[in-house]
């Protein structure tokens, strides 16, 4: 069961000043409902580059290893969560008022073979409980970083 999100906002600000936002996953806590801080694992950046996620809901608490895939300065952020198995992602495009900031997310075939091992018959109810999470969380977090980049 794989899936595929997205949504838009508009923000106001610069494609490039939501860029240098976005891209600095050590502020992600500013503005995301379930990761609390990143950190980069080394002190590489760009496409490859790796970062370690610290994230918490009142169910639970975990750690994830991602990588960066997609490294556009103004267009595009994006990084592999496993890596591999989870995708998120901004896009970026300029519009009157500002930048359209679009946060995807997209699950692959090895989520759910991971998830399989893991939770055996439970695989696909806690692949619907991550995917309820992040249709609920794009907009939470959109909304955020809107407030952020509002504020300078």
């Amino acid at each position: 069961m794989t899936y595929a999100l997205q949504e838009s906002v508009v923000v106001p600000a610069s494609p490039m000043a939501v860029y240098a936002v976005i891209s600095d996953v050590t502020r992600t806590g500013e503005w995301s409902p379930q990761c609390r801080r990143c950190t980069w694992d080394s002190d590489a950046r760009g496409v490859g580059a790796r970062f370690t996620g610290d994230n918490r809901t009142p169910e639970r608490e975990w750690s994830t290893t991602s990588a960066v895939v997609a490294d556009v300065p103004g267009e595009h952020f994006a990084w592999s969560v496993g890596p591999g198995r989870v995708e998120w992602g901004f896009r970026l495009r300029a519009v009157p008022g500002g930048t359209e900031l679009t946060e995807y997310t997209r699950t692959t075939p090895l989520l759910e073979t991971a998830f399989a091992e893991r939770y055996g018959q439970r695989a696909e109810e806690e692949i619907a409980v991550r995917q309820k999470a992040a249709r609920a969380g794009i907009p939470a977090t959109l909304e955020r970083l809107r407030e952020v980049l509002a504020a300078g």
